[in-house]
């Protein structure tokens, strides 16, 4: 095959066997047909040249020319004068892929938890990607110390001291794939310092509780009324820290007030316990300017969270932790534990996208957009479904709204899926029994589709 041009640079792993009774070539034929056979290879792929097969195995040109010949007679190998020796269609076995599991699919979709992805501002975005691409240190792309890129850490901590009231320093912040992570990260660290019981909102987002639980932390669920947690009951509870979402609870949409937050940061003062603030979407505030992180207040007692899942998009996974000063060693220790840090290029483009002021245009941009469709979701439940009660603050992505005692929560949600609309219920964000509700998230509904979509709930629920 003098004349055959093939792919010198592909490397295949092709065990051969030198005190082996069949000769090389026999068993280069043998090992060459298997991996045809079990789509190893695949159609059409070229095969190495004769020449550089040959130095790859250790063996003689010869060995590797009288095996493809064999396996081009067969019909697994295909040769043309002048071009590639390649894989034969004819033999590859058909591809057998591993059908993921299909996501359920609504005609309209009110599940909560996600904002509008077709808004996210991609053009720009690769700006900064390209920026920091040609402009970042070859450094920033090794392994870094757990911490985040300095870059990230520096905009992140002007932005939140800018526009939510931190009081934060830039050797402070930790940045993490995500609340999940930092939460999961958090458990870990207060349990090496002895904390066994952390009090959590009822209701609350349901992963939370699950990460808690998974880390081995006791939770203790403390009841919301529509004014957020009822913080006259955390003494009886016993618990070390606190995790709460201040500025709009999730998913009751409750603000917590002044007095209650000064009455918190008090108990954790004399108990010498630990705040965990959620800001997971104050910066959607619709009626009024948002309302100013708690951790200003006391950053020693308060780790401050925050993500890009609800401002940009959570495919992402970006997130950050404000840190006290005692906690801060230790979770950087879990992080780099943990993956040795995250991915820096994405880091440095959104600190890029911040520090030019593209964070503040998305967000102007968006505000007006969600305030629309949260308006047009209310009238449409004021007038199909005037027996259900909405509650919670002009804000965030998703309201909730109460069902009234004739109606079960789950055959409602079960009845909005038969119609074609996906909801989220209440119950599988308790930690105890209580009154049923549906949660409407509006971020990935268009606004035309809002009445229609609840129309059909009407119909179905009639």
């Amino acid at each position: 095959m003098p004349g055959t041009r093939t792919s010198s640079g592909l490397e295949l792993h092709l065990p051969l066997r030198r005190d082996d009774s069949q000769p090389l070539h026999r068993q280069l034929e043998r090992e060459l047909r298997t991996a045809i056979r079990v789509g190893r290879l695949t159609a059409a792929t070229a095969v190495p040249s004769s020449r550089a097969l040959a130095r790859q195995l250790g063996v003689s040109r010869g060995v590797v020319v009288e095996a493809y010949e064999q396996l081009t007679a067969e019909g697994y190998l295909s040769s043309r004068p002048g071009g590639a020796t390649t894989v034969s269609r004819a033999a590859t076995a058909p591809a057998t892929r591993r059908q993921a599991p299909s996501a359920e699919r609504f005609l309209v979709d009110f599940r909560p938890g996600r904002p509008d992805l077709d808004a996210f501002p991609r053009s720009v975005w690769l700006r900064s990607l390209r920026r920091v691409l040609a402009e970042s240190p070859s450094e920033r792309f090794g392994y870094l110390d757990g911490r985040g890129v300095p870059e990230l850490r520096a905009a992140l901590s002007a932005y939140l001291d800018r526009v939510r009231g931190t009081v934060s320093d830039s050797e402070r912040i930790l940045i993490c794939s995500g609340f999940g992570q930092g939460i999961g990260l958090l458990a870990k660290v207060l349990m090496a310092r002895g904390t066994r019981r952390v009090a959590l909102e009822d209701p609350c987002l349901d992963d939370t509780r699950a990460t808690l639980g998974g880390a081995g932390v006791e939770v203790v669920n403390i009841p919301v009324d529509e004014s957020g947690i009822r913080v006259e009951l955390l003494e009886a509870a016993a618990a070390d820290a606190v995790i709460v979402t201040p500025a709009h609870h999730y998913p009751t949409g409750g603000v917590l007030p002044a007095t209650r937050r000064a009455a918190l940061i008090e108990w954790a003062v004399r108990r010498g316990g630990l705040i965990v603030e959620d800001d997971y979407d104050a910066e959607f505030r619709y009626d009024r300017e948002p309302i100013g992180a708690m951790q200003g207040l006391c950053p020693e007692r308060i780790v401050y969270a925050g993500t890009a899942s609800k401002i940009l998009a959570p495919g992402l996974r970006l997130g950050w932790l404000v840190l006290p000063p005692a906690l801060f060693d230790g979770m950087v220790s879990a992080k780099r534990n943990a993956d040795l840090g995250s991915p820096a290029l994405d880091q440095l483009a959104f600190a890029d996208f911040i520090e030019r002021g593209e964070l503040d245009r998305h967000l102007r941009r968006m505000r007006p957009i969600y305030r629309r469709r949260r308006d047009a979701l209310l009238a449409a439940i004021d007038r199909h479904l005037p027996s259900l009660h909405p509650v919670g603050a002009s804000a965030g992505l998703h309201v909730l709204a109460w069902l009234p005692p004739e109606l079960d929560e789950a055959a409602f949600v079960r009845a909005a899926a038969t119609a074609g609309v996906g909801l989220a219920g209440v119950t599988p964000s308790r930690g105890a029994s209580g009154p049923g509700g549906v949660i409407f998230g509006y971020g990935t509904v268009d606004e035309a589709a809002i009445e229609p979509g609840i129309r059909r709930i009407a119909s179905a629920v009639a």
